[in-house]
């Protein structure tokens, strides 16, 4: 892998951590335990347009990874990584499949990340009545933090598209 795209990979791990910070810093309150905006995904979705699947899992992968041992703990690392790689998977192949816009691809993200968290919490807890309970305000949220994203991502992909290329590894 060349310097300059080993360069542009650690600021797009150094840029979703920053804004995992930053949300992190937002007093937000949505009432239900586990929602948050996403606002590192940006990264993530730009990523899957402008790099190649393996550097974005990598992006996704260690940037779950310091976030959680910088911000939390390891079980919000099981979490966030369940429901991180669930996400970029589906984002992944749904970007592929060329049906989708960023939006779409955007907000299938945010339900299947949510989805990815609950199928840990329900091997984790083993209460599941409780848990699915939490489904619909979960998958909602998906949605709507997932639409918000896209569309930030969507400038972004507009207006970087083609920076990251030339040296593919």
């Amino acid at each position: 892998m060349k310097t300059k795209k080993i360069a542009q990979i650690g600021m797009l791990v150094a840029a979703a951590f920053v804004l995992s910070y930053v949300e992190s810093l937002l007093p937000f309150s949505f009432g239900i335990m586990g929602i948050k905006i996403g606002l590192s995904n940006i990264v993530v979705v730009l990523s899957l347009y402008e790099c190649s699947l393996k550097q974005t899992f990598g992006i996704a992968l260690i940037r779950i990874l310091l976030v959680g041992l910088t911000f939390g703990n390891l079980s919000m690392m099981l979490y966030s990584l369940a429901g991180g790689m669930l996400s970029l998977a589906v984002m992944a192949a749904l970007k592929h499949s060329g049906r989708f816009s960023v939006y779409g691809v955007s907000i299938a993200g945010g339900v299947f990340h949510n989805i990815g968290q609950i199928l840990v919490a329900v091997a984790v807890l083993r209460q599941k009545g409780l848990i699915f309970y939490y489904l619909p305000f979960l998958l909602a949220a998906g949605c709507v933090a997932g639409a918000g994203i896209g569309v930030a991502a969507a400038v972004l992909v507009r207006r970087l598209h083609g920076i990251f290329q030339g040296d593919e590894s």
